[in-house]
Parts: C-alpha cells; structure tokens; sequence
C-alpha cells in the first residue's frame, strides 16, 4: 500500500512540473535598434545626446561641419538672382524715357493729321468755287496720306518700346535657366539641412557610437535609437506544439522584476526548425526540434522589458489592450 502511494506521488510530481514546463517556453526581449547616420560624410562638430537619454521625433542628434555647404548655397543663390534679373531684362521694354519721347512722337503726328485733314476737307469745299487750285487740292492729299503713315510709324515706335526686349524664344530659354537655378539653389540647402541631423523616431538612445572631432562616413552609424515599439520577444517552442500557435495569438510574458499582466501578440513564426534536423526522423529527434517565434507588446507594454533580458512565455494571455 505504502509503494502504492508512493509511486503514485511520484506520479503526480512528474505530471505536475512536466505539464507545467510543457506550457511554458524560454525566450528573450529583443529589439530592432534604429541606427541613426549622416547622410554626407564629414566632421562631426557637435553631438547633442548621450547615452540613456530620451528623446522625440525631430530632437537634434548630431552635427557637422557645414561651410563647404553654407558657400555652396549661397553660390547658388546668387546665381539664381542673376537669373532672375536677366529674364526680367528680357521680359521689361524700353526705358522710360525712350517710352516717354515714343509716345510724345505720336502725339505730334496725330496733330499733323488732324491739321492736315481740316485743310484738306476746306479744300474740297472750296475747289467747287475755284478758290482753291486742283494742284493745291492734290498737294493737301498727299500731305494727309503722309500724316496718315507718321502715325502708323509712331504707334509701332510707342508698341516697340513699350514691347519685351527679349525674343518670345530668348525668354523661353531664360525662364528654364532660372527653373534651374532654383532646382540647384534647391539642392544646395538640402545638403546643408543634412549636416544638422534629427531623431526620426522617439525613443531611448541606446549608444553613440562617435564624438566631436572625427571624421565619419556616409551611412556610418553615430547614434543608435531603442523606440519602444521596437521592443519584442524571441522564444523557441518544441516541433510538437507549433501547430498551436499562430500569428496573431496572444502570450503571456514573465520575467523577472516585470509586473504581472504582461502579453505580446504572435507576429512571426519561422517556416524552419533551428537546428538541422536528422535525415531520418524517430519520436525521441522530433522532441529536439525547436522553432524560433517572436511575438511584439504594445509600446506601454513593451518598455517593461530590457533586450537580452530572459523571459518566460506561456500561451492564452489575457486580450491585449487595443
């Protein structure tokens, strides 16, 4: 009776702590750092964060030296105003004078027109009498097709000067020229936009990885950034319970020092066993199989876990808070 009980005791041990092990999968908090570089390479002049602190989108992170960028955009700049002004000469008329002495010619030719043409319908009238001769009445004609045509000369003297300088083509070209100017201007600031470099995330910084003075490369990581939705976990379960877990699926995550209540969503399964199976499988080799699963927490969640930190998954969390 005595072994009865006591097989049976041992029985229920092993059943208790198996069965709780079965449910139950050993993981770690890892995290997808955001490595922040220049996008040109220089000097770098100021690094504006240290490690540990946090920051939000848009803080300053680091800068570089900018003169050869200051110069480059003022060239440009200048060198848009020039263009302008060239394509305003071209599109502009005459001076204001010239316009001025244009219009003032065609005023007087408009009053040699009128005169001429009073004379020359008294004229008419008064050749039916003979007081005036038909050489003088021809004379009198003459005069006011002439009139006719000085006025003619100076409404296009006043329409030229008041006309742009420049060919319609001539003003097509300069209009590209200055589009481009501004295209040229517009890069040049870029470039000096890039030597000041800002957070394009909020979080954590995880490590700054060069100080003021050294010269870094295009690409090359100064400020490494943590944001906490970046945060998640890796755990391995056996080959003989994947089939219950599925993306989507929520977790239950423990550790140690973390408060209760923690969860995670499944969110990647690998379509491959971590260790490289045996050609042949038997019962006992596929309790050697694990696969790797990662499942990710809300950001409020996931700032309670630090990357590298063992943790321990267990299945059917309570819902997640949407």
């Amino acid at each position: 009776m005595l072994v009865a009980l006591l097989v049976t005791g041992a029985g229920a041990w092993w059943w208790t702590h198996h069965a709780a092990a079965s449910t139950g999968w050993q993981g770690y908090a890892e995290a997808d750092y955001v490595k922040v570089g220049p996008v040109l390479q220089g000097k770098l002049t100021q690094v504006s964060v240290a490690r540990g602190d946090r920051v939000t989108a848009g803080a300053a992170l680091f800068a570089q030296d900018e003169i050869a960028e200051q110069a480059a955009r003022d060239q440009a700049a200048r060198q848009l105003a020039q263009a302008k002004a060239q394509l305003a000469n071209l599109m502009a008329g005459a001076k204001q004078s010239e316009i001025d002495q244009a219009e003032a010619n065609l005023a007087d030719a408009r009053a040699t027109l009128g005169r001429v043409q009073l004379d020359l319908q008294r004229a008419e009238v008064l050749i039916r009498t003979g007081a005036v001769s038909v050489q003088s009445l021809d004379q009198l004609r003459a005069q006011d097709r002439s009139a006719e045509a000085k006025v003619e000369a100076s409404e296009a003297a006043v329409a030229l000067a008041r006309a742009p300088m420049g060919r319609e083509r001539e003003i097509v070209a300069q209009a590209a020229a200055v589009e481009a100017a501004q295209s040229a201007l517009d890069m040049a600031q870029w470039r000096l936009d890039q030597r000041h470099v800002v957070a394009p995330v909020s979080g954590r910084v995880a490590d700054v990885m060069d100080r003021p003075g050294e010269t870094v490369e295009a690409g090359s990581p100064i400020v490494s950034l943590l944001p906490p939705e970046n945060i998640f976990v890796r755990f391995f379960v056996p080959e003989t319970a994947l089939a219950s877990l599925h993306l989507g699926d929520q977790v239950a995550i423990a550790c140690d020092g973390c408060r209760k209540n923690l969860a995670a969503r499944v969110s990647f399964i690998s379509p491959q066993a971590e260790y490289s199976p045996p050609v042949i499988y038997s019962e006992t080799s596929r309790a050697k199989l694990v696969f790797l699963i990662e499942a990710r927490s809300p950001p409020e969640q996931a700032r309670q876990l630090n990357p590298g930190q063992p943790v321990e998954v267990h299945p059917q969390a309570q819902a997640l808070a949407q």
